[in-house]
């Protein structure tokens, strides 16, 4: 596995505010942000949402399908 200097991941991308600097509304607002951009993504190339919910794998698709993962 490539090891990444802590101090890389906080100067690359797009962010203006740093997490840790962030008051609990604005994390809470970025955290939904940022699934919603990821969801975007993942259904504009095909692929579904896969997340754990209450122990279960479930994949979400973009016609609002959800199934449950074995």
């Amino acid at each position: 596995m490539i090891e990444i200097p802590e101090e890389e991941l906080l100067r690359k991308g797009k962010m203006t505010k740093s997490p840790f600097k962030m008051t609990l509304e604005e994390e809470k607002a970025w955290r939904i942000e940022k699934q919603a951009e990821a969801q975007a993504f993942l259904f504009s190339i095909g692929q579904p949402l896969v997340y754990k919910k209450d122990g279960v794998m479930i994949a979400e698709y973009a016609d609002g399908t959800v199934k449950r993962i074995r």
